[in-house]
């Protein structure tokens, strides 16, 4: 046992483990098995849901609240779907409309930026032990997979469909102004 103990706390094991991409996925593999086998227990799923629920459902909250969407209502407690799946957590929004629709609902993905932020600044903070890499392992793998937009998120978006083409548009004027240099003097106009 003590040889083992040695073993990983060896300098040569944790450079092979932190420069091992293949060690990497597989813990991230494993960690999402693990948290997809305890949907079988709800209360065990709220429980290993609960940080990436919260971090996903605040980013549609406070989007949707910047932006006029009006939240009702946070769920954070998992609730059954009846189609045998589990809703980990929503929230309720007044008034989506064309303008506030596609970032509220897109909103999770503000979590990839935090999620990059992490990977380049919480490992210098972190000694080189086994212990941190599961550590950093575990929090990336919840904010990356929190990150992602559900499916109800998706449905939401297409069902305001006009929210798309108004950022179409924009998208394209914003993008013609600038090969133009419309924005060039805009500087001389914004005093920070």
């Amino acid at each position: 046992m003590m040889h083992f103990l040695a073993t990983i706390q060896s300098r040569e094991f944790l450079h092979n483990l932190f420069t091992n991409r293949f060690i990497l996925i597989t813990l991230v593999i494993f960690l999402t098995r693990m948290k997809y086998a305890t949907y079988r227990n709800i209360y065990v799923a709220a429980l290993i849901n609960i940080p990436g629920t919260l971090l996903h459902e605040l980013s549609h909250f406070m989007v949707g609240g910047f932006l006029n969407a009006k939240p009702t209502s946070f769920q954070l407690m998992p609730r059954n779907a009846g189609d045998g799946t589990y809703v980990m957590g929503s929230v309720g929004f007044y008034n989506l409309t064309f303008y506030n629709t596609l970032p509220a609902a897109l909103a999770p993905l503000s979590l990839l930026p935090f999620g990059y932020w992490v990977n380049q600044n919480l490992t210098n903070y972190l000694a080189p032990t086994l212990l941190n890499y599961v550590f950093y392992v575990l929090v990336q793998t919840i904010l990356i997979e929190n990150a992602i937009p559900s499916r109800t998120d998706i449905r939401v978006l297409l069902k305001h469909y006009p929210s798309i083409f108004f950022y179409i548009v924009v998208s394209i004027v914003g993008y013609y102004m600038y090969i133009n240099g419309m924005f060039n003097g805009l500087s001389a106009y914004i005093r920070w």
